[in-house]
């Protein structure tokens, strides 16, 4: 298959800008799916952390942006499990 993206590329060079944006798509995808999968609410073992989202603090920025909240001053509002 990488051959025959080199032999077009080479009959047709105004295609390889199109299969280097279509690689960096992908690519982003791979590695945004690969942070979401280990994110601190996935659980992929159940027996030893059920749940994992539980044991974090209230000052943990889980969130890519934040754009209102500061998370240094916030303070835990619920109890302890």
């Amino acid at each position: 298959m990488l051959r025959t993206i080199c032999d077009h590329a080479r009959k047709h060079p105004g295609l390889i800008p199109q299969f280097f944006f279509i690689c960096l798509g992908m690519g982003g995808a791979t590695m945004y799916l690969i942070r979401l999968a280990r994110g601190p609410h996935v659980t992929w073992n159940k027996t030893s952390n059920p749940e994992p989202w539980n044991q974090l603090s209230p000052t943990y920025q889980y969130k890519f942006v934040a754009v209102n909240t500061d998370y240094k001053t916030l303070k835990k509002e619920g109890p302890d499990f």
